[in-house]
C-alpha cells in the first residue's frame, strides 16, 4: 500500500523529469517515422530546451513539450520556434506546463496564442514486486510482443481507437514506426485472442505509459488493468522508479489512473497560435 512519503514531491524538479520523459519519447516516435517514411517530412528541433516535434499537419505528436521548462524563452526562441512549423505547413501548438518560466505566458498572450485544451499529468512510485488492487481476470494474458506480432498490435491498437476518426490516419500507420521505435509495445489477449495493446516509453528512471486501449467488443472484461499492471512491472525490471501517464481531466482513464495509486503532478494547458497571428 502507497502512502504519502512514497510519492516525490510534485515540484519543478519532478516536472522536469516527467516533461522530459514525454519530449523523448515523441522524438523518438519523430525519428522512427523517419525511418518508417523517409518521404514524410517529420523532423525535430530544440530550441533553448524546448523540444518541436513534426510529425505531419495533422499528428497530435506536432506540438512542442517543455516550452520554458529548462531555460527562460525570450522572442527569439518563439521565432524559431513558429517557423520550424510554419515552414513545414502545420499548426503551431505549445503542451506547457503550469511550473514553467513565468515569462512564457506573458509571450504566449502578446504574441496571440489562445488556448485549446487541458491535460493531466499523473505519476506514481513503482517497483519489481507491485500488484495492483483490482480484481484479476486469470483469463488475460498480456506480453511485450515479438518482432512478428507488430502488424496484429496494430491492428488491435487502432480497433482500440476505432471511434477516435480525426487521429485515424495517424494509428494507420501506427505499427510500422513502433516497429523502428524504442517503444516497448505490448499485447493483452484473451483466450489467445488479441483484446488490448497499450505501449511503454522510458527515460532514465521514468516511464511513460502511452496508447493503451481495447477493442470495443471486449471492453469491461479486465484488459486494461492487467495491461497496467504489466507494463508497470516490466518498468521497474528495467530501472524505473516512477511511472507517468497523461489523461484528460475527468476522464475515465483519470478515475482508473486514481484507483490504481496515481496522482495528479498539474495540469497542462496547449496553447495554439491563432491563423491571424500565423500570418
Amino acid at each position: 500500500m502507497l502512502n504519502a512519503r512514497d510519492y516525490p514531491f510534485a515540484d519543478l524538479e519532478l516536472a522536469r523529469k516527467l516533461e522530459r520523459t514525454e519530449a523523448r519519447a515523441n522524438r523518438e516516435f519523430v525519428e522512427a517515422r523517419v525511418k518508417a517514411f523517409p518521404d514524410w517530412g517529420a523532423e525535430w528541433t530544440e530550441v533553448a530546451g524546448t523540444y518541436a516535434m513534426f510529425d505531419g499537419p495533422g499528428s497530435p505528436l506536432t506540438q512542442t513539450f517543455g516550452l520554458g521548462m529548462f531555460e527562460s524563452h525570450e522572442a527569439q526562441h518563439f521565432d524559431a520556434i513558429e517557423n520550424f512549423f510554419i515552414q513545414r505547413g502545420g499548426g503551431v501548438f505549445h503542451e506547457v506546463c503550469p511550473l514553467t518560466d513565468a515569462s512564457t505566458f506573458a509571450l504566449l498572450s502578446e504574441r496571440g496564442y489562445k488556448p485549446l485544451e487541458f491535460s493531466n499529468v499523473l505519476y506514481r512510485p513503482i517497483s519489481e514486486n507491485l500488484r495492483l488492487d483490482a480484481v484479476r481476470n486469470e483469463n488475460i494474458r498480456v506480453h511485450k510482443i515479438r518482432a512478428d506480432e507488430v502488424d496484429v498490435w496494430a491492428q488491435t491498437a487502432f480497433e482500440g481507437w476505432i471511434e477516435f476518426t480525426e487521429v485515424a490516419d495517424f494509428l494507420r500507420d501506427l505499427g510500422h514506426v513502433i516497429a523502428r521505435s524504442k517503444y516497448l509495445p505490448f499485447l493483452a489477449q484473451l483466450d489467445d485472442q488479441p483484446i488490448a495493446a497499450g505501449a511503454l516509453s522510458i527515460s532514465d528512471d521514468v516511464a511513460l505509459l502511452a496508447g493503451a486501449s481495447t477493442i470495443p467488443s471486449a471492453r469491461r472484461q479486465g484488459a486494461q488493468n492487467a495491461l497496467l499492471e504489466e507494463r508497470l512491472r516490466q518498468a521497474a525490471t528495467l530501472g524505473c522508479t516512477i511511472a507517468m501517464m497523461v489523461t484528460q481531466p475527468g476522464s475515465g482513464s483519470q478515475r482508473n489512473a486514481e484507483r490504481h495509486g496515481f496522482r495528479i503532478a498539474y495540469t497542462r494547458t496547449k496553447w495554439q497560435l491563432t491563423e491571424e497571428e500565423k500570418r
